[in-house]
């Protein structure tokens, strides 16, 4: 497949995290749109998706909108290259070591 890829998504939604996990194992290349907190103020991504609720995925001229419906999505139109697995420990390992430094005293507990 070779249409461009774009993911409308903010950094704090944790769906929008998970699909760009996915999107990082299945080593797909997007363009990342920055969304505004107040759906009330997302007019842009309203205009060039028809929707005000994120994640959404465009493929060229396909809109696929929601977490698990992007999912399904990207399960059945990428094959999950061979370093998939070890991208995902990787996630994993970075994720429980930003844990670690935001929570010091439960560490301490779980060592």
């Amino acid at each position: 497949m070779s249409s461009t890829l774009e993911l409308w998504q903010t950094e704090w939604c944790p769906a929008s995290h998970r699909v760009r996990q996915r999107l990082t194992e299945l080593g797909l290349n997007y363009l990342a749109h920055q969304v505004p907190v107040e759906s009330s103020d997302r007019a842009e991504l309203e205009a060039a998706t028809g929707e005000r609720t994120i994640p959404v995925l465009v493929i060229g001229t396909e809109t696929v909108t929601g977490e698990q419906s992007i999912m399904s999505y990207l399960d059945t139109h990428y094959p999950e290259p061979l370093d998939a697995v070890s991208q995902r420990e990787k996630a994993a390992k970075a994720r429980r070591k930003e844990l670690e430094q935001a929570c010091p005293k439960f560490t301490a507990a779980t060592h």
